[in-house]
């Protein structure tokens, strides 16, 4: 299954099922990609969601085989495994879709996000081999850096993926929770549900309006280690759109008083030090959201808002620790929220 690394937004509290007219909100929820999901659709068709659980559960399983590093048999495993540059390997369309908008989070990040730091991940401590909390030898990390670059895969004829290098391998975990959002929201529109909510694992798509017609309210966690898990920090709200976030401050650990995060920087083989603590994002998709929100954890405070800005209906949140741990807001020009409740 999928590692869920980063779980920094939580839903306020709603209930289970609230009448309003004939239309009720009716939640779903269950587990997946080593996380749990939380669904909430408005319908006064009970009909159309008798087995809606059931396919969304199948879908999820799907996307699961397909790209979890923690299941030998899935997609990226293989392919992992395959040590033959140039040969052909050929892939899903879930695998495909992946790989293609990774390919332009690669570029348009100048490579802040790589899904290609698989092996650093690993020597971290933060994938699948166990956590030592020491840190890697300079040399082992030097060594691995040697083939980091996800313009080392070549999607080929849209059915295809090959390796440029024989011992590349890649982690697509911090996309493909986003990936799955976007499947399962399109899921429930094939279904005639206009107004409902996906959160997998904290990353979040929201269509239509709630029961009573208000947009959908998401509850963003303070980003600190002593922090609960439904202490609000910020509020947002959402409608038609994907919701993600990236933090530090869940996944880490100490050496000598220094923190060392999960989120490592492609460029240096080492976890990001550069003040930022949490990105949020807001856009189209919950697949670009996902990415770009760990793309901005690397890039930092100052690029990562000129990234941010540039580009079309996105919209997002950085969130710096500055000394005496005063945590310090940097919004885009259209990122609005509630403020704390």
């Amino acid at each position: 299954m999928l590692k869920s690394i980063k779980i920094s937004v939580f839903f306020l509290p709603l209930f289970l099922i609230a009448a309003f007219g004939h239309a009720k909100e009716i939640l779903i929820s269950g587990q997946t990609m080593g996380t749990t999901y939380h669904i909430k659709v408005v319908t006064a068709n009970h009909k159309k969601i008798s087995d809606l659980k059931e396919k969304i559960d199948k879908r999820l399983e799907d996307i699961n085989k397909s790209m979890s590093t923690y299941r030998k048999d899935s997609e990226i495993s293989r392919f992992n495994a395959l040590k033959i540059a140039g040969q052909r390997f050929k892939v899903s369309r879930d695998f495909a879709q992946v790989i293609m908008e990774s390919k332009k989070l690669y570029r348009l990040t100048g490579g802040a996000w790589d899904g290609s730091i698989y092996p650093l991940v690993n020597l971290w401590g933060f994938g699948k081999s166990e956590r030592k909390n020491r840190l890697p030898a300079k040399e082992k990390i030097a060594r691995l850096m040697r083939d980091v670059g996800f313009n080392n895969i070549d999607l080929v004829d849209g059915r295809y993926l090959l390796k440029k290098k024989a011992s590349i391998s890649i982690d697509l975990a911090s996309i493909a929770k986003g990936y799955a959002v976007d499947k399962v929201a399109e899921l429930i529109k094939k279904e005639d549900i206009k107004n409902f909510l996906v959160e997998i694992g904290g990353e979040v798509y929201a269509s239509g309006v709630k029961k009573n017609g208000l947009c959908w309210k998401i509850g963003v966690n303070r980003p600190r280690k002593e922090a609960p898990y439904d202490e609000i920090y910020k509020i947002v709200t959402l409608k038609d759109k994907a919701f993600a976030t990236s933090g530090d401050y869940r996944k880490f650990f100490e050496v000598k008083g220094k923190r060392y995060s999960h989120i490592l920087n492609p460029k240096t083989g080492y976890p990001v030090a550069n003040g930022v603590v949490s990105v949020s994002i807001i856009a189209g998709t919950c697949t670009f959201a996902d990415g770009l929100a760990t793309a901005v954890m690397v890039m930092g405070s100052a690029k990562g808002v000129e990234l941010i800005n540039a580009l079309p209906d996105v919209e997002g949140l950085i969130v710096a620790r500055q000394a005496g741990s005063q945590l310090v807001d940097y919004p885009s020009s259209g990122f609005q929220t509630k403020g704390e409740p």
